[in-house]
């Protein structure tokens, strides 16, 4: 089954993963309307405050009880990245089964990168692979990142460019309350 249909190149979901599964946003009130879109569009969407993180551990406690991870997923980067593929190519848990798909949504991710860049890198790393792998199983799965630092910037993830959404491409267009 295909993730998507020919006519589906207008559609804010499709807009999103055509280019990469990971995507920034700076403005809140436009991560806030692609939300509830995708929620209304049948999403399982998981919201996650990522200025409270200050480790790795924080990171992988809150995305693992948001996504129902097992008891025994064992808190390292390792585990979370078995664990993820679990829920992003199989729905094995923390998704419903009725979902048209998941967004994992970061707000303040830029906080929780300048406490832990590394981590935070590789997290990405981890849920752009396995959204890619889900795709080939017609899963939709997505990652919306927000940052209040309109320069911020990461390494490609999942061999692809992490991009600003299309409203705020332009650098100026990011400066903009």
């Amino acid at each position: 089954m295909a993730a998507f249909t020919p006519d589906a190149e207008r559609d804010l979901d499709f807009r999103l993963m055509a280019n990469t599964f990971i995507t920034l946003f700076r403005r809140r009130n436009l991560l806030d309307d692609s939300t509830a879109w995708l929620d209304e569009h049948g999403y399982h969407v998981a919201t996650l405050d990522a200025a409270v993180w200050t480790s790795k551990e924080d990171l992988l406690k809150d995305v693992g009880a948001a996504l129902d991870f097992p008891d025994y997923h064992g808190r390292s980067l390792d585990a979370f990245n078995d664990c993820f593929g679990d829920v992003a190519s199989y729905a094995a848990y923390g998704i419903p089964p009725e979902a048209t798909g998941l967004v994992l949504v970061f707000t303040d991710f830029d906080t929780f990168a300048a406490a832990d860049p590394e981590t935070a890198q590789i997290a990405l790393d981890i849920i752009a692979d396995n959204a890619r792998r889900a795709a080939l199983f017609g899963r939709r799965v997505m990652c919306l990142v927000h940052s209040s630092d309109p320069q911020i910037e990461f390494a490609s993830v999942g061999a692809m460019p992490i991009s600003w959404n299309g409203a705020e491409q332009a650098h100026a267009s990011r400066r903009m309350s």
